[in-house]
């Protein structure tokens, strides 16, 4: 029977939903570089042959760590789901001669080097300018248009993302990056192969995004996603993923598949992603590519990434076009055949839609909530009715639990101040996106309030 190492950290699909999906395909080591959640551990020890959590010193050389337990375990394939993880696994799969990322890996992962070869391209994108120090982001400022955003080259989930509208606020604005990026280390949420990466930052142009002209329905985020993967260097996309719109600065509140766009919008949207994934000359991976959508059909690619979406994004593929990705990757790194779609799917090949919402401590037009509350997923689904034939859920490995106190969001901390993800599946997206609005409608309302629950207690 085949053997894959999977190396797991924070970050990506779920894992006890990607351990089944790895485990259904093959033999499974685990590598577990991040503490295993709570609600996955019992199910980790049921499904993998081996489960090893190696001590931090011993994460120091990840390369060799990755090559020396896939050799031990005779591994046929290395994966990895996380952003923090990639370039490592990618590496240790070049060392070990096996299906990977490849050796172009890190221009998928640090946004330093990623813009600067799309720039080389032609590609669209914002302008920007890479950050060291306090001096350069001074520099910088004085040569681009503000506002300006500031965002880290190895962070994820729009850690660290801060928008500057003078050059006043530059000296607090470096310092509070720094900050949250060394917070976010703390918490398992940073780059685990690159020394140093917390301190690389980069600055980009706030290009004028809106999603007028795009979508029939109002309340559509300015910005998709396009979800796909790299099989033996060819992309090869598989859908859209449409946003609602995201809170200040540019934290995401939810994703839903598939986007409710034209066809020939997506056609539009999907070239320019290709353009930008084969630019950065990847092999064998799956893919993420964020486009700003502008006014007159404009378009910029923000970021692309050689792994899937994050959150609920594979899972919600899988529920609306039943297709499992992350088999299937498993099944090409293998050797296998696979058959991947011949064409980007829509809405015509869908079977409903789902998406998923993070929930955080803001209203709809990003004002902080009024006041504390806890959090407390049956008083959600109880008091907040779905569109028909809609079904609500919580994913309970990326929430609190009942009861928590819903942290008070942080624009620079992004979404390191969630409080729970939702998983809405509906009968098509504009229902999905209505159902949310709704939602982030009613949270402030229908929670419990903090003080109350202390009471109780």
């Amino acid at each position: 029977m085949s053997k894959v190492l999977f190396v797991y950290a924070k970050g990506g699909p779920p894992l006890g939903y990607a351990l089944s999906r790895v485990a259904a395909r093959s033999a499974v080591h685990l590598l577990a570089l991040s503490t295993l959640p709570p609600t996955v551990a019992p199910a980790a020890e049921r499904l993998c042959a081996s489960v090893l959590s190696p001590a931090g010193s011993e994460q120091d050389d990840l390369v060799s760590l990755i090559v020396s337990r896939a050799e031990a375990v005779g591994a046929d394939a290395v994966v990895t789901f996380s952003e923090y993880a990639v370039v490592a696994v990618a590496e240790a799969c070049a060392k070990l001669g096996l299906a990977g990322a490849g050796g172009s890996s890190a221009l998928a992962r640090d946004k330093r080097l990623m813009r600067r070869t799309w720039m080389q391209r032609g590609i669209s994108q914002p302008r920007f300018r890479p950050v060291a120090d306090e001096q350069e982001f001074r520099d910088a400022a004085a040569t681009l248009r503000l506002p300006l955003l500031l965002k880290a080259a190895w962070s994820a989930g729009s850690t660290a993302h801060q928008i500057i509208r003078s050059a006043d606020e530059i000296p607090a604005a470096w310092e509070r990056a720094g900050a949250v990026m060394a917070e976010s280390a703390e918490l398992g949420y940073a780059e685990l192969h690159v020394a140093g990466a917390g301190g690389d930052f980069l600055v980009e142009e706030i290009v004028p995004g809106t999603a007028e002209g795009w979508f029939d329905q109002s309340g559509w985020g300015d910005y998709v996603s396009v979800e796909g993967v790299v099989a033996d260097g060819e992309f090869r996309p598989v859908c859209l993923s449409g946003r609602m719109p995201t809170v200040a600065p540019f934290t995401e509140r939810a994703g839903i598949t598939p986007a409710a766009l034209p066809d020939d919008a997506q056609r539009r949207i999907v070239a320019l992603a290709r353009d930008a994934v084969d630019a950065l000359g990847l092999e064998n991976c799956g893919t993420h590519t964020e486009i700003k959508l502008g006014a007159d059909g404009r378009m910029w690619v923000i970021e692309t990434a050689a792994r899937f979406g994050g959150a609920m994004t594979v899972p919600q593929i899988e529920e609306v076009f039943g297709l499992d990705l992350i088999g299937m990757l498993v099944d090409h790194l293998l050797g296998r055949p696979v058959v991947w779609p011949a064409q980007t799917l829509t809405s015509q090949e869908a079977r409903g839609a789902a998406g998923s919402l993070v929930v955080l401590a803001v209203d709809a037009a990003g004002d902080a909530w009024p006041d504390r509350r806890v959090w407390d997923f049956p008083t959600v689904r109880d008091a907040v009715p779905v569109s028909d034939g809609g079904r609500l859920s919580v994913v309970a490995e990326n929430s609190l639990p009942d009861g928590a106190p819903v942290p008070v969001y942080d624009p620079a901390a992004g979404a390191n101040t969630m409080a729970a993800l939702c998983l809405l599946s509906a009968t098509d997206p504009e229902a999905v996106l209505r159902d949310f609005q709704a939602l982030v409608h009613a949270l402030p309302k229908i929670l419990p309030l903090a003080g109350a629950t202390e009471a109780r207690s």
